[in-house]
């Protein structure tokens, strides 16, 4: 292949040639956005015109939005800071509930707590994708003081009813915090619109720079920051803000418009994806297909072949994607996103995640279902799959 088809789009989005054509001028704005003198205006009307921006996207007011370093730290700055809030001021409420699938950087946060004394406990998700409402009902009441659930799984795509968990919260007094990163620029999000307290995202899964993520917290919401430091962010984060990759995050915020038409073009293209693959290979299923999904985003179990194995054979051929079957740092464990589903072990090791683009083509889908055709026919046939029965040789260990 002479040029590469990017396909992890959940990972990370390529950067946007509209955020390419300007970040020479931004560039130009270097000074401190915290002086006062000519050098700090700029960079400060910068980070002040994003600001109005990505509020006008999610909407919600300007004030209400707290820059980070990305959807990590906001996560982490929602979570840490209403606990640490909630012990200041000795409340009695110390009970966080969190999905099984949650991004590590709340899984990890969750351990957090408990570490602190705190109670916390895990709302059950179903090998469909679906959330258990009935569970969540029970693990509320007035001792709860966070509620945190995704929008979108960045592994399955699944979405979660964040609007009427979050009237379920409110109903105890508690807060919603919910991880709006995969949904970002993939479906239109209406803070208001959902009824949360506190959400977080990035820019980089939106077509724009590294290095930004925004917290929304209502008005109303008290954090405890988790960087102390100057006044910046109205005293709830401490340090320069990153004005080059806000301003890029801002950008694409202007872009409002294309969301919804290009959602509509990346499900047509996933649904296609998804028909051709289930015809024409054999013994896969689509991982969260009966319920609610980013429009982007595929996947998939394909029985009698190891996951990363598959990944190294695609990227070989110059496919771009990824698997759920082992996290970012290489380790050989199951994903336990798909593994808290209900998938078995071997499954889990047998998955493949695509993630469509605004700029994903037709033609680069149907390229990549002939190369996974391909690949999947040599790799079951090395290692003995049965295509009668659907049996494999041997388990993976």
């Amino acid at each position: 292949m002479s040029a590469r088809i990017y396909l992890d789009h959940n990972a990370t989005t390529p950067i946007s040639p509209i955020v390419r054509d300007h970040v020479i001028e931004w560039l130009e704005q270097w000074g401190n956005p915290s002086s006062i003198h000519a050098s700090g205006r700029g960079p400060k009307a910068l980070l002040r015109e994003s600001r109005e921006a990505i509020a006008k996207f999610i909407g919600c007011s300007s004030l209400e939005l707290i820059f980070t370093a990305g959807g990590s730290e906001a996560n982490n700055l929602a979570v840490k800071g209403v606990f640490e809030t909630l012990q200041k001021q000795g409340s009695r409420r110390n009970h966080f509930i969190f999905s099984r699938v949650e991004h590590p950087s709340l899984i990890r946060t969750a351990e957090y707590l408990v570490s602190r004394g705190a109670r916390v406990s895990f709302i059950d998700v179903n090998r469909d994708g679906r959330i258990d409402l009935n569970q969540y009902a029970s693990l509320l009441s007035d001792e709860v003081a966070l509620v945190s659930v995704m929008m979108a799984n960045n592994e399955t795509g699944n979405l979660f009813p964040i609007r009427e968990m979050a009237e379920m919260a409110h109903a105890h007094g508690a807060l919603m915090h919910s991880d709006g990163v995969q949904a970002f620029g993939k479906l239109p999000v209406d803070v208001r619109e959902l009824g949360v307290d506190l959400a977080s995202f990035a820019g980089h899964k939106f077509y724009a720079l590294k290095g930004a993520g925004v917290l929304y917290s209502r008005r109303g919401v008290t954090l405890e920051p988790l960087i102390h430091g100057g006044g910046q962010e109205r005293h709830r984060r401490g340090g320069t803000e990153n004005a080059l990759a806000i301003a890029a995050l801002g950008l694409m915020c202007g872009q409002k418009d294309l969301v919804a038409q290009k959602a509509d073009e990346m499900r047509v293209l996933r649904d296609h994806f998804e028909a051709r693959v289930l015809k024409e290979i054999p013994f896969v299923s689509v991982t969260g297909a009966e319920a609610p999904r980013l429009p982007n985003t595929s996947s998939l179990v394909i029985t009698g072949v190891d996951g990363e194995i598959m990944l190294m054979n695609l990227d070989i051929k110059g496919f771009s994607v990824s698997t759920g079957a082992a996290c970012s740092s290489g380790s050989p464990e199951p994903s336990p996103v798909l593994l808290a589903m209900g998938l078995s072990r071997a499954e889990a090791q047998s998955s493949l995640r695509v993630g469509l683009g605004w700029s994903t083509t037709r033609e680069q889908i149907d390229l990549f279902t002939e190369a996974l055709i391909e690949v999947v026919a040599h790799l079951r046939t090395i290692g003995g799959f049965d295509l009668t029965t659907g049996k494999e040789a041997h388990a993976f260990n």
